[in-house]
């Protein structure tokens, strides 16, 4: 049986994958079944620019890409943090559960939080291009 030292960079690679998956899933959405304008649309609904549909749905499908694979995923992990911010801003209003009407708050803040674990744990096993590490070890 392995220690649990020796199967966490694989317990993180899972965690990095996982969150890769669901931020192409979340860009693919907008493009197949939103659709790009569709999106707008709805960004320009709840005030802001419909443009920004264009962006946030090109980090999504590249930062989720990057997890996946493994690069930079720190990196990425905190950069995709302020489109799940304000995820959780505009479904707020909406309550507790992320199934009812317009969706609520605690799918955006769940994945908040596994995006700064994932920040701070590292990139996990089989990662392609690796971040710098963070540690709370104090300096000598």
């Amino acid at each position: 049986m392995d220690s649990p030292s020796s199967s966490t960079p694989l317990g993180i690679a899972l965690l990095r994958i996982s969150l890769g998956v669901m931020w192409i899933s979340h860009a693919l959405l907008k493009l197949l079944v939103f659709t790009l304008p569709g999106t707008a649309q709805y960004f320009a609904s709840i005030g802001f620019p419909g443009v920004l549909a264009y962006p946030v749905f090109a980090a999504e499908l590249i930062g989720g890409v990057a997890l996946v694979f493994g690069v930079y995923a720190r990196q990425v992990a905190v950069g995709l943090l302020p489109i799940m911010v304000v995820a959780a801003w505009v479904h707020g209003p909406n309550g507790w559960v992320h199934t009812s009407a317009g969706g609520g708050w605690e799918y955006p803040v769940f994945l908040i939080v596994v995006s700064i674990a994932l920040w701070l744990l590292g990139d996990g096993a089989g990662a392609l291009k690796r971040s710098t590490r963070l540690t709370f070890a104090p300096a000598h």
